[in-house]
């Protein structure tokens, strides 16, 4: 299913939300090659030099910076692998991931999004090893996105990676499309959440909303 296709009801949503995007037929070469001559037309259509030694070499590495790192959530292939664990010790509590730093783009103004992550969830039979879950967050976080969007992805990929509902996913960031542009406000975040199965009972709710501040 292709992440730009529009189902109806909440299954498809949700399976529109953590479905991959569409595959490219470019090369990694191509990519790289396409995006360095487009983002030297940019330059000099701002009245750039693209000669002068400091900037002739900006295309290219826009481009390394775009495939390779930034956008790399866009090719599947860099999709975490995941390692589930018996849950030996019956541990049926909320195990919590917090402050997992995340470093997205808008995809409006393709400015950063700089934040955090705060991830749970109960197990009922494995646990997940504990840096999968960044990976997670990392690797939706590696596209243009809405904070809203990576914040129901990451909860519905771990959902499905776990086979579990009790998930909840908190995010607090930054917007420098709002901080460097437009109204210029430095001094405000955003925060999105996403409560599934336990989750959403009131005080199960409280005490992880209690323990991000701890």
């Amino acid at each position: 299913m292709n992440v730009l296709e529009k189902k109806n009801g909440q299954g498809g949503l949700q399976s529109e939300l953590i479905a991959e995007v569409r595959n490219s037929t470019l090369t990694e070469s191509q990519k790289l090659q396409l995006i360095e001559e487009k983002f030297r037309d940019i330059m000099m259509a701002l009245g750039l030099d693209v000669t002068d030694e400091s900037l002739k070499d900006t295309p290219r590495r826009v481009a390394k910076m775009y495939v390779k790192e930034v956008f790399s959530g866009l090719d599947p292939a860099n999709a975490p692998a995941i390692t589930l664990f018996k849950n030996d010790f019956s541990y049926d509590e909320m195990l919590i991931e917090r402050n997992i730093p995340v470093y997205s783009y808008c995809e409006h103004h393709f400015v950063p999004i700089i934040g955090k992550v705060h991830v749970a969830y109960m197990s009922k039979g494995e646990v997940i090893g504990l840096s999968k879950l960044n990976r997670i967050v990392h690797y939706f976080a590696k596209r243009p996105q809405v904070q809203e969007r990576l914040t129901i992805q990451i909860a519905e990929y771990l959902k499905k990676v776990m086979g579990i509902d009790d998930v909840a996913v908190v995010m607090d960031a930054e917007h420098l499309c709002v901080a460097s542009r437009g109204v210029r406000d430095t001094g405000s975040t955003t925060i999105t959440s996403s409560f599934h199965g336990r989750f959403l009972e009131v005080e199960i709710r409280k005490e992880f909303m209690s323990l991000l501040s701890v």
